[in-house]
């Protein structure tokens, strides 16, 4: 149980809960267990009427009559306290799991883009779905069975050992070979219970991906091959299961047979006792009644090794990404306040993942408030700059400086808090138009919706639509098109209002006149903001302050339009091209 220590913590932040709840569990149990001494009683008053002992038959009546209405009591306020038990138990375990999922989320959050380069989705969200689940399980169930199992064989053995202890010590010969069997078949079920739980992540990321794929899956009529392959990994998963419950599935059995082994040692031994007078008839009953009280107690101890098992299995999966180190930290709470000038010193930039080389000794400033474009081909490392100006990832090598400061010595929060930045795959979440342009800004006004939409020339695409700013877009924005899902991320970057502007080749999927025309809004709306401009186009760069071009991670050319189209070079042989396709 290794892996479970790490929910130690837990049990101190809900102790009182816990104890509480223990405490309610143990009067329960105690009075649950006082029913077979009162039948125990009852039949040893009918035994000594029998035989002549007791001879007024009213006597008998009402003591009867009254060991009949304590029964019924008892029953009763131990049900309540049981009632009480599962309201504190379980809901605490509930408390718990949400805790748990909070910090899963939260270190998800904090972790960094290369953690997510190198995991599934499918498997992050069975971590955090699934596996708490099994976890959860741990604190409610687990305990709550557990301490009943406790309770009921500390105390019951005790009542049975102080009425005759030779018989309890008959009643006890089953219960080592429990102990040996349980040891063996968790060890069991702990391997197996992993290996369902990895089968049960791998079918969450593949479901996730034709999900997400489902356009491609279509295009390519590729359903059939898709389906062989979910039914392969199904049917794996299923054998896996199955392995899991037959080990499960010989738990109660075991036990059920031990059971009858103690109750046929009860009556034996007990009914040889009772005809050399030994004992009273009434101690047969009580010690079966005992016996079958301890039953469910002994069949749950498979069910609560099962599911302990499970949750270790599950925490161990979930303490391999709590146990991640962030690559991105902040490095200070004190506030920062970020005003936009831009300077890269010496950089470069390995991405670990592939090995790959993004940026080879770059150098080049920005002032606050100018407009820089970054031109280059496929994988010149165009997007590696804005990555590490988000700091999204940090620099293998060299400087890079926000405002004169290192960026490591920045508050993340604050610098990211004023960064615009339109990706070149915009995602869009499954929200109406509105809220998805508000997440730029939550508490924007309906009229500074309306102004990013119109800066982002999306105004009009989205007042033709039925229920216009209403409209609630399929995942991932599926309802409208590449060139609508650009401009409506260009209008939640917008209404941010922050102080960098990064545009991460965005208006890829617009017309050449939808261009000009959120070119020219941007040039407003960019004003004292230090905007970067990532781009394939000329048309999109030249009127930019400073145009840096990339190739092979390495700048190759700086300078303004009107430097760059005098030079030979990449840059002027990109221009004419351009000017060449345009003219036709």
């Amino acid at each position: 149980m290794k892996a479970l220590q790490y929910l130690n913590k837990y049990f101190s932040k809900y102790k009182y809960r816990l104890l509480i709840g223990i405490a309610i569990t143990v009067l329960s149990k105690i009075l649950s267990l006082r029913i077979p001494r009162i039948i125990g009683d009852s039949f040893n008053i009918v035994d000594e009427y029998r035989n002549g002992f007791i001879t007024n038959t009213d006597d008998v009546k009402q003591q009867l009559l009254i060991n009949i209405i304590l029964i019924i009591g008892v029953t009763l306020i131990a049900g309540f306290f049981t009632f009480l038990m599962r309201q504190t138990i379980i809901v605490t375990s509930r408390l718990i799991e949400f805790d748990l999922k909070n910090e899963i989320y939260q270190q998800y959050q904090r972790l960094s883009i290369n953690f997510y380069k190198k995991n599934r989705t499918g498997d992050l969200m069975n971590r955090i779905s699934e596996d708490v689940s099994k976890v959860r399980m741990y604190f409610g169930p687990a305990i709550m069975y557990s301490m009943n199992m406790i309770v009921l064989f500390v105390v019951g053995f005790y009542q049975m050992y102080t009425i005759d202890a030779k018989l309890t010590m008959y009643t006890l010969i089953p219960f080592p070979v429990l102990s040996i069997s349980i040891f063996i078949l968790s060890k069991v079920i702990n391997e197996k219970s992993t290996i369902v739980q990895q089968y049960l992540s791998k079918l969450t990321t593949f479901n996730q991906e034709f999900f997400s794929g489902i356009n491609v899956v279509k295009s390519y009529g590729i359903e059939k091959s898709i389906i062989k392959n979910f039914d392969q990994l199904a049917d794996d998963s299923k054998e896996k299961n199955i392995d899991l419950y037959k080990v499960q599935a010989i738990f109660f059995p075991l036990m059920v047979l031990l059971i009858g082994i103690s109750n046929l040692l009860v009556i034996y031994i007990g009914g040889k006792q009772y005809i050399a007078g030994e004992i009273p008839i009434g101690v047969i009953a009580e010690f079966i009644l005992y016996v079958n009280i301890l039953t469910w107690p002994v069949a749950i101890v498979g069910w609560v090794t099962s599911m302990i098992q499970q949750a270790e299995a599950s925490q161990q999966r979930i303490n391999e990404f709590l146990e991640q180190v962030p690559e991105i930290k902040n490095t200070t709470e004190n506030h920062t306040q970020i005003i936009g000038s831009v300077e890269f010193k010496n950089v470069n930039l390995v991405y670990d993942d592939t090995n790959i080389t993004a940026l080879k000794n770059i150098n080049f400033k920005i002032k606050k408030g100018e407009t820089v474009a970054v031109l280059g081909s496929t994988g010149s490392g165009k997007t590696s700059i804005i990555n590490l100006i988000s700091r999204l990832y940090d620099a293998s090598q060299g400087t890079v400086l926000i405002d004169n400061k290192p960026i490591k010595e920045l508050n993340l929060i604050d610098l990211r808090n004023q960064i615009g930045f339109v990706p070149q795959d915009p995602f869009l979440f499954s929200d109406t138009i509105e809220n998805n342009i508000k997440f730029g800004k939550e508490d924007a006004t309906k009229d500074e919706i309306i102004l990013a939409a119109k800066n982002a020339v999306i105004h009009e695409n989205i007042i033709d639509f039925k229920d216009a700013y209403r409209t609630i877009l399929g995942e991932r924005g599926v309802t409208l098109s590449g060139g609508q899902k650009q401009r409506l991320s260009i209008a939640r970057a917008v209404i941010k209002n922050p102080k960098i502007l990064i545009f991460d080749d965005c208006l890829s999927a617009v017309d050449t006149e939808t261009e000009e025309q959120i070119l020219s809004n941007l040039d407003k709306v960019s004003k004292e903001k230090t905007t970067f401009i990532i781009s394939h186009r000329v048309s999109s760069a030249k009127n930019a302050d400073k145009i840096i071009v990339l190739d092979n991670a390495e700048i190759i050319q700086q300078g303004t339009h009107n430097q760059l189209i005098t030079e030979d070079g990449y840059y002027k042989e990109l221009y004419q091209q351009q000017l060449l396709e345009k003219e036709n």
